[in-house]
């Protein structure tokens, strides 16, 4: 049974995953990366951190799917391409869009978060529990908030290849967004990057808003998980949609 390290979005830790590792049905672990949870102070590149996931894969038996959210799945597309061995899948969420779009924008934000990261941490905890109430907002605040790693994580999710990365890739890669997401912007770019990509929409939610029902996310993930282990596939290269 393929196991599963699960990647954190941008100043949260890892764990934001611990309401979905609860449920899955396989061996799984979720990675701090440089600069966030128990690795803060680090500074956070590109390569530091696919080479914390592959370390967390290598803890895991050395070959795992990758499922990262937001900031966790551009590095999930970047460890994909750089050590592809060791990815048996790649569940990308909520990063399929191009950073140049949009970069000056985020830029500016995230030197504003740095400027002040405990005011900065403040609001962003009360805005991600009103977000998402209970146990999911809980979780991403519970590592604590590391604000003044975003400009290090803007600049490089901005200088990285997401599509090189992707097209360098042969395994099987679910591109998964809710439907309300504004990173959708430019999935089918990522989708036609892909070797053998397929597309999943969740109705009804946003960027963060699919972590707000654990259960069906683990079931998705563990599903997805499932194509990966000997069995028949389907499918393949193809939308779908998540009801």
């Amino acid at each position: 049974m393929v196991p599963i390290v699960f990647v954190h979005g941008i100043r949260v830790s890892a764990t934001m995953w611990g309401p979905v590792t609860a449920l899955v049905d396989r061996p799984s672990a979720a990675v701090d990366l440089p600069g966030h949870g128990s690795r803060r102070g680090e500074r956070f590149t590109m390569e530091a951190a696919a080479s914390a996931v592959a370390e967390a894969i290598d803890g895991l038996g050395g070959r795992a799917v990758v499922a990262g959210l937001s900031l966790g799945g551009y590095v999930g597309i970047a460890t994909a391409g750089r050590f592809p061995e060791r990815v048996a899948g790649l569940v990308a969420m909520g990063c399929t869009a191009l950073p140049g779009r949009h970069a000056g924008v985020y830029r500016f934000a995230a030197s504003l978060a740095a400027r002040d990261p405990e005011l900065a941490g403040r609001i962003s905890a009360y805005g991600l529990r009103r977000l998402l109430p209970g146990p999911p907002g809980e979780a991403l605040v519970a590592g604590g908030l590391a604000c003044e790693v975003m400009p290090q994580a803007v600049e490089a999710v901005a200088g990285h290849d997401q599509l090189a990365a992707l097209a360098a890739y042969p395994g099987r890669v679910w591109l998964v967004n809710g439907a309300r997401d504004p990173f959708r912007a430019d999935e089918r770019a990522f989708l036609r990057a892909c070797r053998d990509g397929r597309l999943i929409h969740i109705p009804r939610r946003g960027h963060l808003g699919v972590l707000a029902a654990p259960g069906p996310l683990a079931r998705l993930v563990g599903d997805l998980c499932d194509q990966v282990d000997p069995a028949p596939r389907d499918g393949e290269g193809r939308a779908a949609s998540l009801v």
